[in-house]
């Protein structure tokens, strides 16, 4: 995941340096491996060029990233840096959204839910103007996803 976070901003041509929550997993990363890049904790600051942040689930059917809001995963890491990187496991890829549902209330425990539940497929657009698409309405311009065993 470094290396692939690393590669990733130097093809963007953005600093190596990125922004992600108290995330467990993400924490115990080999962050050395990824050369000269600087990983802060944190919510995303105004100054972010990146962030990443680990799914809690994949939709296979329509590509969408499932994300819930916590310490772990503050919203802001989603939503306010240019580039949003994803680390997906490969068993958190489920078919419909309806499997995802059940692993989130499996999860969470009967009549609990987190805060907030991001669905993000990609980088939002809109036509409102004079009906010319602009790319990204609002968040980030590009999301990358890493799938990992």
């Amino acid at each position: 995941v470094p290396d692939a976070v690393a590669d990733f901003l130097r093809q963007g041509n953005l600093p190596a340096h990125i922004r992600r929550g108290a995330d467990s997993v993400l924490a115990t990363l080999p962050w050395h491996r990824g050369g000269t890049l600087e990983v802060v904790e944190g919510r995303a600051q105004e100054t972010d060029r990146a962030s990443i942040t680990r799914a809690f689930a994949g939709i296979a059917e329509s590509g969408t990233i499932v994300q819930i809001s916590g310490p772990e995963n503050p919203t802001t890491l989603n939503f306010l840096p240019e580039a949003h990187i994803v680390v997906l496991e490969k068993a958190d890829i489920f078919a419909s959204y309806e499997e995802a549902w059940s692993k989130l209330r499996d999860q969470m425990g009967e009549g609990t839910m987190p805060r907030t539940v991001n669905m993000i497929s990609g980088p939002s657009r809109t036509a409102d103007i004079e009906q010319t698409i602009v790319r990204p309405a609002h968040g980030p311009k590009n999301m990358h996803v890493i799938i990992v065993r």
